[in-house]
């Protein structure tokens, strides 16, 4: 079961690692007066973050249009399909962390 979250402690459209089993990252989601708890990217996709795959997963859920901020598919585009949103590198088998160390 996953931890519970306290979502008046997170703050707003500021994405972490996700405590639900399956799902990479959750943001609190504020928008027009409202909040949501999203939990979004899949965890058992591998870290493939290359050029064509963003491409591609950016053409598929159609990342270009303007959605709210309260869907996941808005934070998914955001947090780990644009340039610089994943520091993982491409790869079959995961990638090395190329953050700052």
């Amino acid at each position: 079961m996953a931890k519970r979250v306290d979502k008046s402690k997170m703050k707003c459209n500021s994405p972490t690692r996700s405590t639900k089993a399956g799902k990479k990252r959750m943001v609190k989601a504020c928008e027009g007066g409202k909040e949501k708890l999203i939990h979004f990217g899949a965890s058992a996709y591998p870290h493939n973050y290359s050029d064509s795959a963003r491409k591609n997963f950016r053409a598929r859920h159609s990342c270009d249009e303007s959605p709210s901020k309260l869907s996941a598919r808005y934070w998914a585009c955001k947090a780990l399909w644009t340039k610089g949103g994943s520091k993982k590198s491409s790869g079959s088998k995961g990638g090395t962390y190329r953050g700052k160390k």
